[in-house]
């Protein structure tokens, strides 16, 4: 009985190292999943940061490294569909005759596996393009506040947007 007694614990020593092993492995694939969870609100993030940035400088080309080639988009400017048409309607709307600035935040992002929806606030800013003093920044003629709303999409190139839509909430000037 003795001997019993000493080698039961080395008995059920096999079940606690498998049980370890799959609470271990249960771990890492949960901490996994909460990195990739972060990397992709990163990623996704930082397409809306860029697409501020792109309008503010006018490098409109760049939106096809943030849209997808059959991206849609629907804004006080027009609608457009594909990303050359995206293209050509932001064009219009930022022409060289005007600065705008892009204020987005509060970007709240439902994801999913390879799809996700994204709601973001704007405050876009008009001033005339220049001043005759360089000094001197222009008085802003026409504010804008927006309600964003994205498809994104997680692509061979990583995630991208595929719509974006904005409703206006309230304006101040007159709209150049």
């Amino acid at each position: 009985m003795n001997k019993i007694r000493r080698l039961l614990p080395l008995a059920a020593l096999p079940l606690a190292l498998v049980a370890a092993c799959a609470s271990a492995t249960a771990k890492d694939d949960t901490t996994q999943r909460q990195l990739r969870e972060l990397m992709d609100r990163n990623e996704i993030t930082a397409l809306v940061d860029r697409l501020g940035r792109v309008l503010d400088e006018g490098r409109f080309d760049d939106l096809r490294a943030i849209y997808t080639a059959d991206a849609t988009a629907k804004t006080p400017g027009g609608r457009a569909d594909g990303v050359d048409a995206l293209i050509a309607q932001a064009s219009r709307n930022h022409s060289d005759d005007k600065r705008v600035q892009h204020f987005i935040s509060n970007v709240v992002i439902d994801l999913g596996s390879d799809i996700a929806e994204l709601r973001a606030n704007l405050i876009a800013t008009f001033t005339p393009a220049a001043t005759a003093e360089p000094r001197i920044a222009p008085e802003p003629q026409f504010t804008l506040g927006e309600v964003y709303r994205f498809d994104a999409v997680r692509t061979a190139e990583g995630w991208r947007l595929s719509r974006v839509e904005t409703t206006p909430v309230w304006s101040t000037g007159t709209r150049p």
